[in-house]
């Protein structure tokens, strides 16, 4: 059972890296139409309303990838073949690899409309006074952020929990993203109460995985020629000042890895936030993108090992845990 998990999450990283990509309209993609149609349809500026709209979602999505691992409890194939399945639904690395690449040739080529609207795609912030460095800054935070999201937090979980771990923790990331905070800080007025569950669900569901992510970016950092000594240092430095549980995390480890310096004031639709300064090197530019890019894909695969890994490690522990006491 657990070999069949790991083979299924391997498998998964490896069809959303053949067949993903940004032209990709996945099951992810419906899930955020579908949260943003029941947003407006239970919206009300109470919290009852928004632990109706996040845990019914999630308990739905949930609820499938349970029927889905019951399907195949009798055949490790099928377990495999939907655990698969379910993770290269669940992943975006390959679409995030890709909107990064050209975001990278938006800034190297000057067409800052064009890296505006892009960015706007991958990041809540507001872009349109955002210059070269602004940019290239909140790109490579984007990228980190978003690796975090799209990759590693459903792996952690799909490890954990097979394919409702897999389905769960993305479709809680992908509503976070409708109602939850902008960098896990700060609830925008109009969701500051409905979407307060959203915001404390997600923190739970990425608690360990920011933390991996994080861990992994330090332990990639090299592979791309960047500072495996400064991405651990910028990561437990400088997110003590943070005031989320996991903000920042995984943005202070890439900037560490890169040499990079990101952070600081950010303005969204709601207003300025000023976040702590993540890194003590230069301002990035679109190079440096090109190189968080490069350090997001092999996180992505490191998670992918690791989540196996872990998958075969607790197959044992599950057993005993099943098995009737005699």
């Amino acid at each position: 059972m657990s070999g069949a998990r790991a083979i299924g999450l391997l498998l998964g990283v490896l069809a959303d890296g053949a067949i993903g990509g940004r032209n990709r309209s996945g099951p992810a993609d419906g899930f955020a139409r579908l949260a943003r149609t029941a947003e407006r349809k239970l919206y009300a500026d109470r919290p009852v309303p928004g632990v109706l709209y996040a845990g019914g979602l999630t308990a739905g999505v949930v609820l499938i990838g349970l029927a889905a691992e019951r399907v195949g409890r009798r055949s490790p194939l099928l377990r495999a073949v939907g655990t698969a399945t379910a993770t290269w639904a669940a992943l975006g690395g390959a679409a995030l690899a890709a909107d990064g690449t050209e975001l990278a040739r938006d800034l190297e080529t000057g067409t800052l409309e064009a890296a505006r609207t892009r960015l706007s795609e991958l990041d809540l912030r507001e872009t349109a006074g955002l210059d070269t460095i602004g940019l290239s800054r909140a790109s490579v935070e984007a990228v980190a952020e978003n690796t975090s999201d799209v990759v590693v937090v459903p792996l952690v979980w799909g490890a954990l929990a097979g394919i409702p771990g897999v389905l769960g923790a993305r479709a809680v990331t992908v509503l976070v993203r409708t109602v939850g905070p902008p960098n896990r800080v700060a609830l925008p007025p109009r969701h500051r109460r409905f979407g307060w569950f959203t915001a404390r669900l997600d923190e739970v569901v990425s608690l360990l995985p920011t933390r991996a992510a994080a861990a992994l970016t330090v332990a990639a950092a090299p592979v791309v020629g960047g500072s495996a000594a400064g991405s651990w240092r910028a990561w437990r430095r400088d997110t003590a000042a943070h005031p989320g549980p996991n903000a920042g995390r995984v943005e202070a480890a890439f900037a560490g890895a890169l040499e990079v310096r990101l952070g600081g004031r950010t303005a969204y639709r709601h207003g300025t936030e000023e976040l702590p300064v993540l890194g003590d090197g230069r301002n990035p530019d679109a190079g440096h993108v090109t190189r968080a890019v490069e350090l997001s894909r092999v996180v992505g695969w490191l998670a992918g090992l690791s989540s196996a890994a872990l998958a075969l490690l607790l197959g044992p522990w599950r057993r005993r845990c099943r098995s009737p006491r005699r």
